[in-house]
């Protein structure tokens, strides 16, 4: 019975498959965890049906060719760990749902076309270990609430329309070792606060619109 599949692998290194669309069928496998489809040319959307597959870990469908909203069905997926949908053409908001996925340690919605502003709700995300939404359209300010993430080791905003200033807030990321705001519209001063992260390795802002006041 396919009810029964705990994994599916579709494009191992440097094997690429022509499989069109991602079948919504595949929201039937409720014993999966791992549903890994990147490196493909999938196109079309991702089918809301995933969000039915509760025991889910990992979901990894980065580079392909996929279109349309990232569905808010995906918050769904408690027991998801990783998200990986970079390098993909999806378009529209970052849904808030997301937030709900207290397990996840890695979200990575990079290269893609998403606008709108970035959820709030992320910095409920306390498992989270990697926030990447760099490569995007994302506008207006930081969320102040991403200072919650402690587990946070990587946050790549680089390259999208985010202005404002830096959120003092991300002073309180004790974890954080690579923190790349670069190619956005922020302004203000660099805050202080910054300096308190004393595993940070890579520091990236350049190409925003920073002074001194």
């Amino acid at each position: 019975m396919l009810n029964t599949v705990t994994s599916a692998v579709v494009g191992p290194r440097g094997f690429v498959l022509k499989i069109g669309h991602i079948p919504k069928e595949l929201g039937a496998l409720t014993n999966l965890e791992l549903l890994w489809l990147a490196g493909n040319q999938l196109i079309g959307p991702i089918p809301k049906e995933l969000g039915a597959l509760s025991r889910l870990e990992k979901l990894w469908l980065h580079r392909n060719n996929l279109t349309g909203h990232i569905p808010p069905q995906l918050g769904n997926l408690r027991a998801l760990e990783s998200l990986c949908l970079d390098r993909n053409s999806l378009e529209g908001a970052i849904p808030a749902q997301l937030g709900a996925l207290n397990k996840l340690a890695r979200l990575d919605l990079s290269d893609n076309q998403l606008s709108g502003l970035i959820p709030k709700e992320l910095g409920a995300l306390s498992k989270l270990e990697k926030l990447l939404l760099a490569g995007n359209r994302l506008t207006g300010h930081i969320p102040p609430q991403l200072g919650q993430l402690g587990a946070l080791q990587y946050l790549f905003l680089s390259g999208n329309k985010l202005d404002g200033p830096i959120p003092r807030d991300l002073g309180n990321l004790a974890a954080l070792q690579y923190l790349n705001l670069g190619n956005n519209e922020l302004s203000g001063a660099i805050p202080t606060q910054l300096g308190a992260l004393t595993k940070l390795t890579w520091l990236d802002l350049s190409n925003n619109e920073l002074d001194g006041m």
